[in-house]
């Protein structure tokens, strides 16, 4: 798969949680889709059935991943998109909670922040942000968290699957199930960025209530297309929130007198035209990752490059690993000490064709390793990091 992404092959790249890069092949269907599409006109009787087959294969792949039936598989342009979709259509009543961790991304926050705002609801923080050892201690660790800031007017609790600052993974199913034991059984909204295309989702993804992703990070898919797993219970009672064609029952009018407009599946929260092409390019990506092993095997492939580039860091004078052990998944964030900015360090290993990120909180450095990471790329980034 390496061989097959341009991007690979001529710098030495960690960027994968930001976004990976498209196989020549992946690119290749986008534009056989796409020439399709013009052949057979693009608003033609004879395309429809062509955009019908790239839609529902797609959903259904995608359905497929995260272990949930088609109906509750919607298609979206990213993870913002899946998240915001549906969470601004949930049931919420004014004096509600939300309990939001401390990781979370701040596309997601901001979200959280102004429907609070609009609908009177109050935020509350839970603490998962210091956790950085052992899976089972975190996990301990977090459904306690959970215990001692869940109120009984919670009424959501968001958390990203693999937190996109420290790595640390947080156990959604047993968080889901902490949470239907609650008497408000507040709804578990999972940002899953960092976790779609690199871990195994599909447990978590059918046991949250939203579990929004996109294909262009780990799954190695093109920008612009991404997913949301919906449960029974946000099909039954969130409304749709931002209203197209594709919510619709019925796109050929307008009905001023009817109740039952939309979709009562997935589609409700679909919105409008997408671009159909993307859809071969990340269904090519995902068989590709296939080929390459199981979900399990591609894990335990990157753990096994995180562990040695966490292992390497450890023994370098001036640079702490955020984690206390080895990575539990690709993402591996460190601090060098010193005053040069982290920023500044980007640069100057861009300049050498190595290219890694910085973070603002907390702040530090990441990068991250794939199945398509080498050992010569992390010995690369060490010496490179080493020098400065």
């Amino acid at each position: 798969m390496r061989d097959l992404c341009p991007a690979l092959q001529n710098k030495t790249y960690f960027n994968y949680g930001g976004q990976g890069p498209l196989p020549s092949s992946s690119l290749e269907a986008i534009t056989a889709s796409w020439s399709r599409i013009q052949e057979l006109g693009p608003f033609t009787a004879d395309v429809w059935p062509f955009i019908g087959t790239e839609v529902n294969s797609t959903r259904r792949l995608l359905a497929q991943c995260c272990g949930v039936p088609p109906h509750r598989l919607a298609l979206t342009e990213n993870v913002t998109s899946g998240c915001v979709l549906p969470l601004w259509g949930l049931p919420f009543a004014e004096g509600d909670r939300l309990l939001i961790g401390d990781c979370e991304h701040p596309g997601v926050v901001s979200a959280c922040v102004e429907l609070a705002r609009r609908q009177n609801l109050a935020i509350d923080v839970l603490p998962v942000k210091h956790l950085r050892g052992d899976q089972t201690h975190c996990d301990a660790a977090v459904l306690k968290a959970i215990n001692e800031t869940i109120t009984p007017r919670t009424r959501l609790v968001v958390l990203s699957h693999l937190l996109w600052n420290t790595g640390q993974v947080m156990p959604i199913t047993a968080v889901a199930g902490q949470l239907n034991q609650h008497p408000q059984q507040p709804f578990l909204l999972v940002d899953a960025a960092q976790s779609f295309g690199q871990i195994p989702v599909n447990e978590a993804a059918a046991a949250a209530d939203i579990y929004a992703f996109t294909g262009h990070k780990w799954a190695c898919g093109p920008e612009g297309l991404g997913g949301v797993a919906l449960s029974e219970r946000v099909l039954e009672e969130a409304a749709p929130t931002v209203i197209g064609w594709r919510s619709l029952r019925d796109e050929s009018k307008a009905d001023l007198n009817s109740s039952d407009l939309f979709h009562h599946d997935s589609r409700r929260f679909e919105v409008a035209t997408s671009c159909v092409p993307l859809m071969a390019g990340l269904r090519s990506s995902l068989q590709l990752l296939d080929q390459t092993g199981s979900a399990q095997q591609r894990w335990e492939r990157i753990r096994t490059l995180s562990g040695m580039l966490w292992q390497s860091l450890q023994e370098l004078e001036r640079v702490t690993p955020l984690m206390e052990v080895p990575p539990a998944s690709g993402l591996v964030s460190f601090q060098i000490t010193g005053d040069v900015p982290p920023l500044e360090h980007v640069k100057q290993l861009g300049a050498q064709g190595l290219w890694i990120r910085d973070l603002a909180d907390p702040s530090c450095l990441r990068a991250c390793t794939h199945i398509t990471t080498t050992e010569d790329d992390i010995n690369a980034l060490v010496a490179a990091i080493s020098a400065l």
